[in-house]
């Protein structure tokens, strides 16, 4: 699987003529951005997984989920359990310490700025083609927060 997922990238990349950048081009919203995109891609796969379900419920699953409440208390799990290498931490703090334009809606500003480092997190991890790790650690996330019992 792991392949896949780099080949599709690569793919992506010569289709639209992209050329990559080295991750520390990349600015903690920049980071942010993807990563938002990528930790969802993950919890639709994994709400979609759960079985036969209205569209609605998947939805308000997904929501739970990958709301900044969620996420923050998944990171703090992390760092709680000092999982994290000292790579995944600056890019944690990339994006927690980035200056955002925008507000929280349903948050805390502490929640926010750390759902912000997480995403930066799992950002850095998708653009560095580590999916094997942000997988781990959103089992990990999901598992700390109720979500995910142990043995699954």
């Amino acid at each position: 699987m792991e392949e896949s997922l780099k080949t599709i990238l690569e793919n992506f990349r010569t289709a639209f003529r992209i050329e990559g950048h080295e991750i520390g081009e990349y600015s903690g919203l920049q980071l942010a951005y993807i990563g938002d995109a990528a930790y969802e891609m993950v919890i639709r796969t994994y709400v979609m997984d759960q079985g036969n379900m209205q569209v609605e419920k998947m939805h308000k699953h997904t929501t739970s989920l990958v709301r900044a409440g969620a996420q923050a208390a998944m990171y703090r799990a992390m760092n709680e359990a000092d999982i994290l290498t000292d790579e995944e931490t600056r890019a944690y703090k990339l994006g927690r310490n980035s200056k955002s334009y925008t507000k929280a809606k349903n948050a805390t500003m502490t929640d926010y700025r750390t759902a912000t480092g997480f995403e930066a997190l799992m950002g850095w991890l998708y653009m560095a083609g580590h999916y094997s790790r942000m997988i781990e650690l959103i089992a990990f996330g999901l598992k700390a927060i109720g979500e995910l019992k142990e043995n699954e």
